[in-house]
């Protein structure tokens, strides 16, 4: 069948043209073919493939455009690429792959089009859209790939055990598809990735993480991480969040499932939020508990201190994982670490200066903190739900008003060390740290106004303890 509609960006014309100048069968793949089919928009990135030199048709593509000079080259995978307008074209000539038993790096040739196709994750990946005069716009499809796309199927092209033992990153790129387009994966398929999920290990974690990332993304993550547990996937991944599964009871006392309210908690914030960092806060908010778990007779199961414990661990998690370490994991950390502080502050009787700390410490991710404790409530109960989001709003207001009457929110002191150091005309040296804390800590207390004034008349008297005299007022 032609899908003429599909390619009547004047782009497809030129490839056409020069396609046929230079002799090559040249057809779209893809992403560009199956989002089309899906009716998801148009994607800016479009994938060619052409039985011979891609490089070749890259540049004579550019110099028939005169954008020569924007084409880069990939000599090693014969491949090349270039901007046109506001879209990437990616051109590789057709190949045929094989693997080893260690490596997802296969060894390459030049094949057909359907050695191209053949060597593809999916069927829904495999369709093509030729590009040459004589039959430009047919689609060809050997693998029944609109089919599984109406079926709403993910199924490999080869026997599933091949596809994947090839090339393991598939098997997270299966599940990412399947929570990204709401799609099944073929039972056969997903026996495949359970009984291959072992030889993940032998990807990168850079790459793993990738598409961990894109799951994270989705509308609804917890599709996709159940999928990930229910493979193994997740067990050579992120062990720590499985080690969260499962209710212990003893004396007829239980604990909830620690796995499953981290999914819902997950999906709650993903309504509120396409900040991924915020995502990985709900993911890890109660990494700490399968360490901090324990049963005492008198109160039943206790997880004291998993916000700590849960924090440190983050950091690992995030150096192993090879994950970003610089602001986004001290981000996730002080989510982790503060997760349960706003609940210890819904009491009637929380003082202005627990709220002022809360506010401090929680400083211009206060909002994120909130969303998050708001996503953290998974209870069924209506009435009990509906009570604990009242709380929140409670607190909220009253961090408000402190907040305008106070001004702590990433507040700085209102007298610098500097000008310590002129007041009593001293040197750097302990005594100005003393101060500095001191005055933050008499602020927090409500004790001092968050001003210069009555921050000076609070130095001044606080120095004479120190021995200090003023010389510069």
């Amino acid at each position: 069948m032609k899908i003429l509609e599909a390619v009547s960006n004047p782009i497809f014309k030129n490839v056409a043209e020069v396609a046929d100048e230079i002799n090559q069968e040249t057809y779209v793949v893809g992403g560009f073919v199956r989002d089309y089919l899906l009716n998801r928009g148009q994607k800016k990135d479009i994938d060619f493939v052409t039985v011979g030199n891609g490089i070749l048709l890259a540049k004579e593509l550019a110099n028939k455009l005169g954008h020569t000079s924007q084409v880069s080259v990939f000599k090693r995978f014969g491949t090349a690429m270039f901007k046109y307008k506001d879209t990437d074209l990616e051109f590789v000539g057709a190949r045929k792959e094989s693997y080893s038993e260690d490596s997802r790096k296969p060894h390459v040739e030049d094949g057909t089009l359907e050695d191209d196709q053949k060597r593809r994750d999916f069927t829904i990946n495999t369709l093509a859209i030729s590009m040459n005069k004589e039959n430009f716009g047919e689609l060809i499809d050997p693998f029944n790939g609109v089919e599984d796309l109406n079926n709403k199927i993910i199924k490999t092209p080869l026997e599933p055990n091949v596809t994947y033992s090839d090339d393991p990153l598939r098997m997270m790129r299966a599940i990412r598809f399947a929570a990204q387009l709401d799609f099944e994966i073929e039972k056969k398929s997903f026996q495949a990735i359970i009984d291959n999920a072992e030889r993940i290990n032998i990807v990168s974690f850079e790459r793993v993480m990738d598409e961990f990332q894109k799951i994270m993304m989705t509308d609804k993550p917890s599709v996709g991480l159940l999928l990930l547990e229910q493979s193994g996937l997740m067990q050579h991944i992120l062990p720590e969040l499985v080690a969260l599964k499962g209710i212990e009871e003893v004396e007829g006392q239980k604990h909830k499932d620690n796995f499953y309210h981290t999914l819902e908690v997950v999906d709650n914030i993903s309504v509120n939020t396409d900040n991924v960092w915020l995502r990985w806060a709900a993911l890890l908010h109660d990494i700490g508990k399968a360490v901090t778990k324990r049963f005492d007779k008198n109160v039943g199961w206790t997880f004291h201190s998993h916000e700590f414990v849960g924090s440190k661990m983050v950091l690992k998690l995030f150096r192993r994982l090879k994950l970003p370490l610089g602001p986004q994991v001290k981000y996730v950390q002080k989510l982790v670490m503060m997760s349960s502080r706003p609940i210890a502050v819904v009491t009637d009787d929380a003082t202005d200066s627990a709220l002022r700390r809360l506010l401090f410490d929680a400083g211009e991710d206060f909002d994120d903190l909130i969303t998050l404790c708001k996503a953290d409530i998974t209870t069924k109960n209506e009435r009990k739900q509906k009570r604990f989001k009242q709380n929140f709003e409670v607190v909220e207001q009253k961090i408000k008003d402190v907040e305008e009457r106070d001004k702590v929110r990433n507040f700085q002191p209102p007298i610098t060390g500097e000008q310590i150091m002129k007041i009593f005309d001293i040197q750097p040296g302990k005594e100005i740290g003393i101060l500095k804390n001191a005055i933050k800590e008499a602020i927090l207390e409500g004790e001092v106004e968050n001003n210069y004034n009555s921050a000076l008349e609070f130095v001044i008297n606080m120095g004479k303890d120190l021995n200090l005299e003023p010389k510069n007022i």
